[in-house]
């Protein structure tokens, strides 16, 4: 794993409402920015590569409908959510994936680019449990192409997440 060099808040280039949520919030945090291939089969993956990060440190996020209500579950990009596991950490029956075009409505993000921080519309979110093993974790920062690290404590109380084991490997 290569060690991503720090920079401080005021030399980050962005401007996402991610961004801005996190630097309104006086968080400290990293952005990297590489050039996204429309042509790779997976966000996630080509984030990891790009920014030579394990996958297990890269995190999605992803939209679900539990019981008729979006939630939003953040998984490591090495696995993918189990929908069961969702549903029960928030106390409901069934999950499904969101509809693409309602996720991207409701949180002013455009798919592959969601990012848990500066939606919108606040949306339960739950982080998978594995993100407390590591001292950072990376997310979308509200466009493909374009990553935040930042501690997995940081980012639960920003979004007021619930953490719990919802990714299957």
């Amino acid at each position: 794993m290569v060690p991503l060099a720090k920079k401080s808040k005021k030399q980050q280039p962005g401007g996402t409402p991610a961004t801005v949520a996190l630097t309104a919030a006086g968080v400290e945090f990293t952005v990297h920015a590489y050039e996204h291939d429309p042509s790779h089969p997976s966000y996630g993956e080509e984030a990891a590569e790009a920014m030579g990060v394990s996958p297990e440190r890269v995190f999605k996020t992803l939209v679900a409908d539990v019981d008729g209500a979006l939630t939003v579950a953040v998984v490591p990009v090495a696995g993918s959510l189990d929908l069961k596991a969702l549903a029960a950490a928030v106390g409901g029956k069934r999950a499904t994936m969101a509809d693409p075009a309602a996720a991207e409505r409701t949180t002013g993000y455009v798919r592959g680019g969601i990012s848990p921080l500066g939606q919108r519309k606040k949306l339960r979110t739950i982080l998978d449990s594995s993100a407390s093993v590591h001292p950072t974790i990376c997310v979308s920062a509200g466009r493909r192409g374009l990553e935040v690290e930042l501690s997995p404590r940081d980012l639960a109380k920003l979004t007021e997440a619930t953490s719990a084991p919802v990714a299957r490997t």
